[in-house]
């Protein structure tokens, strides 16, 4: 048996979709769980589209979510020559024509076949033209000779057997008028190159693999297995589009999605493993097969990839998750400073809490990172004349402590709730508004034990 080789093939046309990220880590499982090789293919042909900027986006995108590839990546437009070469034999051979109807022409066929109610394909006008006089400055495209007759069989590892009627195949271009080949044409040959054993792709592809099966026949080369995986839609059903505000990796990682939560929920999505939910890298390989990703299209679930963060958030070493936070903090939000960064360590062990995403954690460390709270109208009602008393005396017992430890600040609580014949609200509350600018938050302690005492002087005597 063959070295198991699988590819990510990407256009760099635009971010890395969520489907594209789900592909690119089924193929690398797949060839990681076999021993064998993934590679990264960029696929840039599209001269007028394709962008360095998002070249290079795909590939920290998938080093982000932990799929790294093998070797140095693929850039399909260094091998254009071959792909040329190819055409040129095919042509040689007899499988393939070439073509020179107008565009004009191409268009009248599609408006034919729309108002008849039936799919668009060539008429092939030009497959078996001879002694035809060719239209003069007329620059041919070639086409492919698909087969007319019978039927193509595909036994796709996922879909299970596949069985088309040669018939709706057309004559499809494999070189443009200008000599650049398309897609169908260098993705064979880059596969066969590359020595690709298995092409992992979604189920958009079904017809792509059946016109590219024909081009392998031809140039009687080993044909790779196939498998097509379901897309990933909406909650609603849908296909995902740019309005969902989450259909690309980029979504995800700027409210704070951890790769490798992110990279178990993509995992899980379309594919099960008994009634395991959580998955190291390790069992993720370990475990992983093409037969368990199902037939159907799979919704994206928010609420499930938050309640998946939340459970690696929970969990992360609080060295790792302050770097992440750091990290996410610089990118995306304002830099943390040096000042703040010492008690924002030694508070991740409740910041976390409850926070589904880094966004969350964030915004709970709001009264740490910024000295210069603001406190909402609403809030501010909150410390009347009673409240700023209890501020005062809070104060004035505080100030007298040598050392910040939580039992002295509850003995301090205690005595101020029988004081004023409160509860642990009537005391804490104007605590936390004074010191945070919310009266929602971390606990009183964890608040109190997370700032310094001169900062904390500082703004209960801001508010008293």
């Amino acid at each position: 048996m063959s070295l198991v080789a699988t590819r990510f093939a990407p256009s760099p046309t635009g971010p890395l979709h969520i489907g594209g990220v789900r592909t690119a880590l089924f193929n690398w499982l797949f060839s990681k769980n076999n021993k064998g090789k993934f590679y990264l293919r960029i696929e840039d042909t599209d001269k007028e589209r394709s962008k360095d900027e998002f070249k290079n986006q795909i590939i920290e995108s998938l080093k982000w979510i932990g799929v790294e590839h093998d070797g140095k990546e693929y850039i399909q437009s260094k091998n254009i020559n071959k792909h040329k070469d190819i055409a040129e034999e095919l042509l040689k051979n007899g499988f393939a024509y070439k073509c020179y109807c107008s565009e004009k022409e191409i268009e009248e066929q599609k408006i034919n076949a729309k108002k008849a109610r039936m799919p668009f394909v060539y008429n092939r006008k030009w497959r078996d033209a001879k002694d035809v006089e060719i239209p003069k400055n007329a620059e041919p495209v070639i086409r492919f000779k698909s087969k007319i007759t019978g039927n193509s069989i595909v036994k796709d590892l996922v879909q299970g057997e596949i069985n088309i009627s040669n018939s709706t195949i057309e004559d499809f271009i494999i070189l443009r008028k200008d000599g650049s080949p398309t897609y169908q044409l260098s993705a064979v040959v880059d596969d066969y190159q590359m020595n690709i054993t298995h092409v992992i792709r979604g189920n958009d592809h079904k017809i792509n693999t059946f016109k590219q099966k024909q081009i392998y026949e031809a140039m009687e080369w080993k044909i790779p297995e196939f498998a097509h995986i379901p897309l990933i839609h909406s909650k609603e059903g849908k296909k995902l589009s740019k309005r969902d505000n989450a259909s690309t990796l980029t979504d995800y990682i700027k409210i704070g999605i951890l790769p490798e939560a992110l990279r178990n929920y993509l995992l899980r999505l379309g594919w099960s493993y008994k009634d395991k939910e959580i998955f190291t890298l390790e069992e993720s390989i370990k475990y992983f097969n093409l037969k368990g990703i199902g037939k159907s299209p799979s919704r994206l679930d928010m609420e499930r990839i938050l309640s998946i963060n939340e459970h690696y958030i929970k969990n992360l070493d609080e060295k790792e998750l302050y770097r992440c936070l750091k990290v996410y903090s610089e990118q995306y939000k304002k830099k943390i400073d040096d000042k703040s960064e010492k008690n924002l360590k030694k508070s991740m062990h409740f910041l976390k809490n409850k926070a589904k995403k880094l966004e969350d954690i964030y915004q709970n460390a709001q009264y740490i990172i910024n000295s210069n709270i603001k406190i909402s109208n609403q809030d501010l009602n909150l410390l009347d004349e009673i409240a700023k008393k209890i501020l005062k005396d809070f104060l004035i017992h505080y100030e007298k402590l040598d050392k910040i430890e939580k039992e002295n600040l509850e003995k301090i609580i205690k005595d101020l709730i029988q004081k004023y014949k409160t509860n642990f609200k009537g005391v804490g509350q104007p605590i936390r508004v004074a010191l945070t600018g919310s009266k929602f938050g971390p606990g009183i302690y964890d608040i109190l034990l997370s700032l310094e005492k001169n900062e904390i002087i500082k703004r209960l005597k801001i508010v008293t």
